[in-house]
């Protein structure tokens, strides 16, 4: 298991510098727009992972024991399902699974989620978003929303970060008030420079999965 917490930077804002208090800066929502097919087949397949609680907290605490929860469960996940590419085809013979022993970025994002939500944290403060990588591929990350900013669980690196802090393109959301809708991303929707990156707040060692 790994151990540590989250560095956190002084709890007054005066004292905050701008970079630091760029990180607290939020993904926004822009217009609504389609959930991913095959994640309107997922809800079908999982309905309990596709509700959430009016009443429950849109963030959590980011303390030592979240912040230990979050990377127990991002590593453990990432070790757990080997990389498989998956065919989306019009056959619909492949969906996103839930703790599959084989597959795609999909899978290990939903079943990061998944885990999470059977700890407890709460569905509005666990986001699923659809990137593009620097690359152009596209992919699925799990966007964590905490007091100190929207974290990345991400299955191409031990590394959770700050949104801000990776080299994505930004696309489209999850919705914090009912998990069955998303959202356009609001820009910026690029990740910052490299300087920038260097500023990234580790919940765990760097280390590449595949």
């Amino acid at each position: 298991m790994l151990v540590g917490a989250l560095s956190a930077g002084s709890a007054d804002a005066r004292s905050r510098s701008p970079q630091n208090a760029n990180l607290l800066t939020p993904i926004m929502n822009a217009s609504p727009t389609l959930a991913p097919f095959q994640h309107v087949r997922f809800c079908l397949r999982y309905p309990s992972d596709c509700k959430s609680d009016p009443t429950e907290n849109q963030r959590i605490d980011l303390n030592a024991e979240t912040s230990e929860l979050l990377k127990r469960v991002n590593h453990s996940v990432n070790m757990y399902i080997n990389p498989r590419p998956k065919s989306y085809g019009p056959n619909l013979g492949e969906g996103w699974t839930i703790a599959p022993e084989m597959g795609d970025c999909n899978d290990y994002a939903v079943t990061k989620r998944h885990e999470l939500l059977e700890n407890g944290l709460p569905s509005k403060a666990l986001r699923l978003a659809v990137v593009k990588t620097a690359s152009g591929i596209g992919h699925l990350v799990l966007v964590v929303v905490t007091t100190k900013g929207d974290i990345v669980m991400d299955d191409l690196t031990e590394e959770i970060r700050p949104w801000q802090s990776t080299d994505y393109h930004w696309l489209n959301i999850q919705s914090a008030s009912d998990p069955k809708f998303w959202y356009k991303i609001r820009g910026p929707v690029v990740g910052p420079s490299a300087s920038q990156a260097d500023q990234t707040v580790r919940l765990a060692d760097r280390k590449s999965v595949r």
